[in-house]
């Protein structure tokens, strides 16, 4: 397993670690590639009954490494239908996933980090944590599926404001709105995953598995929902407002916005 994510076997939970801390776990190619094959490989490991996903740190994920974009990575610049497909896959490979995912929430789980966050069956969050669904601030919109799984955790109305307004949600309001099952210390944070996890270790896995595909089910296909978002983010990705607001990141200025 590449170095970026580090995968922890503890009984029969697997915790998945984003090792970027020096840039709050942000996503490159390279870690997008490593946490997708390891849902792949757990989706069929009869020894994995949990798995869980976290940041090394103390963040979850900064979402994808615009950084990367900006100095002219080939692989993130000129092929941005292949990178958007790559990101997507992650997101299809957790959901596919039949064993129960939780996602540990430290610190930001910001952009794409949010979708991962969000895309996952249960969260747990410390203090400390947060999550934003920043996008707007660089001409973008949500592409990790968070068009998709915000109006069904949150509702329209909170979901608009989240996207619209790019407004961080901080722990509290995100337990009191049920999107994380825990709010805890951040010392008490893996504990508290990990005893989750092991309650999961002995539970029916062949219930989970159809409890999940039934819930998910319900809610009609994400795929539909990443497709709309690839669709009008590659639009987007292609704008002059795009160009500019990224630029406006790098250099901490404010954003000039012309709609074109």
């Amino acid at each position: 397993m590449s170095q970026v994510v580090e995968v922890e076997a503890l009984g029969r939970t697997r915790v998945l670690t984003i090792h970027r801390p020096e840039v709050r776990n942000a996503l490159t190619l390279e870690v997008v590639g490593a946490l997708t094959r390891a849902f792949e490989a757990m989706a069929i490991d009869g020894d994995v009954r949990c798995v869980a996903l976290t940041g090394a740190g103390g963040h979850f994920c900064s979402g994808a490494d615009l950084r990367r974009l900006l100095q002219g990575d080939a692989a993130f610049s000129e092929q941005l239908e292949a990178t958007l497909d790559a990101f997507h896959g992650l997101v299809k490979s957790i959901v596919r996933c039949p064993k129960p995912t939780i996602a540990v929430l430290d610190g930001a789980a910001v952009g794409f980090g949010a979708d991962l966050a969000f895309a996952c069956d249960l969260r747990v969050a410390s203090t400390r944590a947060y999550v934003q669904e920043s996008f707007v601030k660089i001409g973008l919109m949500p592409d990790g599926g968070g068009t998709f799984w915000l109006p069904r955790l949150v509702g329209t109305a909170r979901a608009m404001q989240m996207t619209l307004l790019a407004e961080p949600m901080k722990a509290p309001e995100l337990e009191r709105l049920g999107v994380v099952a825990r709010v805890v210390d951040t010392d008490r944070l893996r504990a508290t995953a990990l005893e989750m996890a092991c309650a999961i270790e002995s539970g029916p896995p062949l219930a989970f598995a159809a409890i999940k595909r039934a819930l998910y089910a319900s809610l009609g296909p994400i795929e539909d929902a990443l497709r709309r978002e690839r669709e009008e983010q590659l639009k987007l990705l292609g704008s002059a407002d795009f160009t500019e607001g990224a630029s406006a990141w790098a250099e901490k200025r404010d954003p000039v916005f012309r709609g074109a």
